[in-house]
């Protein structure tokens, strides 16, 4: 008997205790408490000889179901890079790729991957970003910009001869000490020109960036935004995006320059002359990232098109650029009237910059004799722009150059104006448009352009960038 009741007493103290502590927790424990965040994933060293995409897909495409259970800008996997200059001199700097969550234009999960670059030394926390959108202007993952920068890469000798030559201006503003991120904004498919994806995916590149914290750029950090021709194209979006997919973000400024505003003018532009090809590459890109479209070209384009979008499909921009020029794009479609299409007509007006007022200053640059993208579309969206009263928009036209030259002779500009921004000088108010006669003109851009250049240069030589 008094067996059964000193057991039976224990049980009743062990309910009590269960029941207290339980309680206790319940009581330390905010009602409608979210789970704990998952732990950061653990940062891979890495390795001598980087892959391309296609033979990475652990990194490049992970599950879908992990995709889907990660937040946008979420970081799925990282590991540490090696950058180089061409692929051959390194970057004293720190480096890292982040394979992280983003969504494309039908609101689906979709992974995707962005480089992260730290200079070298101190600077006062949280450290300043500049997100910049390198042209891909390509259709195969060998030619994304993760893979183009890193040592031992072999994508300028298969092609990719734009990000290597764009790296540059990520290191001016590393010369500066701000840190860099340089998503690749095609996305998992290589959906090149298809603008809303590009600027969800530059600003989920930008989250993850400031939720890396050996990158030292935390939320709140003030960002920038550059890109130029097949990178103004994500970076205009991204900017239209901001406040209605990102506005956590502090973006202050963005600049973009040989501006792709509108497609189907630049695909018009293009028929039968030399930059067919490079415009074609774009028609087949932005078919991997809207279905209608896709199926049209299925169905209606004629054999030599189908020829092309296979032969054309694993290429570079160089070869891109230079397969087949003076090409008769429209008349490849079987359609009295290809551009008014539906499907056609769908994605263009989604891929058409101006639908919405960014809410942060601009500078946009565009050469008077661009021959890829066209001027007048640039000049129609600064004044829908700046139909907005509280618009903040700097737009110069340069008389003395054609696109590529465009680059050379405004990029720095455009950087100029971004650490401004990114140092708290604040944006002219209102609208501006001026024509000069070059950029290099702008003062201290002749100055700047020797700073990064002649820094650049010490830097084969093993100077710490940024120290």
């Amino acid at each position: 008997m008094r067996t059964r009741r000193f057991h039976g007493r224990a049980l009743r103290l062990t309910a009590l205790s269960i029941s207290a502590l339980t309680a206790a927790l319940a009581l330390a424990a905010p009602v409608g408490a979210e789970p704990e965040p998952p732990a950061a994933p653990a940062i891979q060293p890495a390795s001598i000889l980087p892959l391309p995409p296609e033979l990475d897909p652990g990194f490049y495409h992970p599950p879908a179901d992990v995709v889907a259970n990660t937040a946008p800008g979420g970081i799925i996997a990282a590991r540490q890079v090696n950058v180089a200059n061409f692929g051959l001199i390194p970057l004293n700097v720190d480096a890292w790729q982040v394979s992280f969550r983003s969504n494309n234009g039908r609101d689906e999960a979709i992974p995707a991957v962005a480089t992260l670059l730290k200079p070298r030394g101190t600077a006062p926390a949280p450290r300043k970003l500049l997100s910049v959108q390198i042209a891909e202007d390509s259709t195969a993952g060998y030619c994304s910009p993760s893979y183009a920068v890193q040592q031992f890469s072999a994508s300028a000798l298969v092609g990719q001869i734009v990000a290597p030559a764009e790296f540059l201006f990520a290191q001016a503003a590393l010369q500066k000490g701000y840190a860099v991120v340089i998503p690749d904004h095609e996305g998992p498919d290589s959906a090149y020109a298809a603008g809303p994806l590009g600027g969800r995916i530059t600003l989920d590149g930008i989250r993850a960036a400031t939720g890396f914290a050996p990158l030292g750029v935390g939320a709140g950090a003030p960002v920038a935004m550059y890109g130029y021709s097949g990178g103004s194209i994500p970076t205009g979006h991204a900017a239209e995006l901001h406040k209605t997919y990102a506005p956590e973000l502090n973006i202050v400024g963005a600049a973009m320059g040989g501006v792709g505003a509108d497609l189907g003018a630049a695909l018009l532009m293009a028929n039968n002359q030399a930059t067919s090809g490079l415009v074609l590459g774009a028609v087949l890109g932005l078919a991997r990232e809207y279905p209608d479209f896709s199926a049209l070209l299925d169905q209606k384009l004629n054999p030599l098109g189908q020829l092309l979008r296979t032969v054309k499909g694993p290429l570079c921009v160089q070869y891109q650029s230079a397969l087949l020029p003076f090409l008769n794009i429209t008349g490849m479609i079987n359609s009295p009237n290809p551009l008014q299409e539906p499907a056609v007509q769908a994605m263009l007006d989604d891929t058409r910059l101006g639908k919405t007022d960014p809410d942060m200053p601009l500078f946009i640059w565009h050469s008077r004799w661009d021959e890829i993208l066209p001027l007048p579309s640039t000049n129609q969206l600064v004044d829908t722009y700046c139909q907005d009263p509280n618009a903040q928009v700097t737009y110069t036209r340069d008389w003395a150059s054609e696109h590529v030259i465009g680059e050379v002779v405004g990029g720095p500009a455009g950087l100029m104006w971004l650490f401004d921004r990114l140092n708290g000088v604040p944006a002219q108010q209102g609208c501006s448009t001026q024509d000069v006669p070059s950029m290099l003109g702008t003062p201290g851009e002749l100055q700047t352009l020797g700073d990064t250049l002649g820094e650049t240069l010490a830097s084969f030589f093993g100077k710490p960038i940024g120290a």
